[in-house]
């Protein structure tokens, strides 16, 4: 049985809706007044999660822990985890 994208695309989807939930529902008032600012990678099924000073070290001790999982991956205290920018160069 193969993996479409699309099929991947719903699994992704569902794992940040759940992710999400566990998160507002059970974590969010246990750790904003303490962790703010810190990340939590969350496995939506279980409700195991993991804490660490940057995104990657969240996954890392998550995936030390849970290896065959994937995880919601959330800043704490924040509406969004991670901001893209740059300077982009203007060439006219």
């Amino acid at each position: 049985m193969s993996t479409t994208l699309e099929d991947s695309a719903l699994v992704d989807d569902e794992i940040i809706v759940r992710g999400e939930q566990v998160y507002e529902d059970k974590l969010k008032n246990r750790l904003e007044n303490n962790h703010k600012g810190r990340f939590v990678a969350i496995e939506p099924a279980s409700g195991n999660y993991f804490l660490g000073d940057t995104g990657s070290k969240g996954l890392w001790a998550a995936h030390k822990a849970m290896p065959e999982k994937r995880f919601f991956l959330k800043r704490i205290g924040y509406h969004i985890t991670h901001k893209l920018g740059g300077h982009g160069l203007n060439h006219r």
